[in-house]
């Protein structure tokens, strides 16, 4: 029988994880395989990439991958509370786990701070007090904060070294 593709970051799991699994799983089957696994909490919702509500357990894998891979976020957590500073100004927005690094950037470069594309394009967001720069792909639920599920950004420019040539 054919499987699924699953790729998957949670609450306490920064890596993208992967899993193959038969098409005619449920979430809620899913779920408890994932909460054993990582020690999750049986309440965690399981959330789809960049969507904001969370699957029905009652579904399965195939209805909502198609027969393709499904990238998605298992976190206690119904929203992250995203705080995002440039410039001295600081804007907040809830978002669903699963939302995307890439997202989050792009809603507060391109549309609060009214950068252009290309602009955006030239900072990255850093987590506030570190110099932890997460790829664009990163879920945010598996950055945040777990007693408060809020992240705080520092929209920032991003630190290229031009002229750097690799030489063997």
């Amino acid at each position: 029988m054919k499987t699924i593709d699953l790729f998957y970051q949670g609450e306490g799991v920064k890596e993208i994880e992967h899993l193959e699994i038969d098409p005619d799983t449920t979430f809620a089957d899913l779920k408890a395989r994932l909460i054993e696994k990582h020690g999750g909490v049986p309440d965690a919702l399981l959330f789809v990439e960049d969507e904001d509500d969370p699957v029905d357990n009652k579904q399965t894998v195939k209805e909502r991958a198609g027969g393709k891979s499904l990238k998605l976020h298992l976190n206690r957590c119904r929203h992250i509370e995203v705080s995002v500073t440039y410039n001295g100004e600081t804007i907040v927005r809830k978002f669903a786990p699963a939302a995307t690094v890439a997202r989050v950037k792009r809603w507060a470069a391109e549309r609060k701070f009214g950068m252009t594309e290309e602009e955006a394009g030239e900072h990255v967001l850093q987590i506030v007090g570190t110099h932890e720069r997460p790829a664009p792909g990163t879920h945010i639920g598996a950055l945040a904060l777990r007693k408060s599920c809020a992240l705080a950004f520092d929209l920032v420019p991003d630190e290229r070294v031009n002229g750097a040539d690799e030489q063997a």
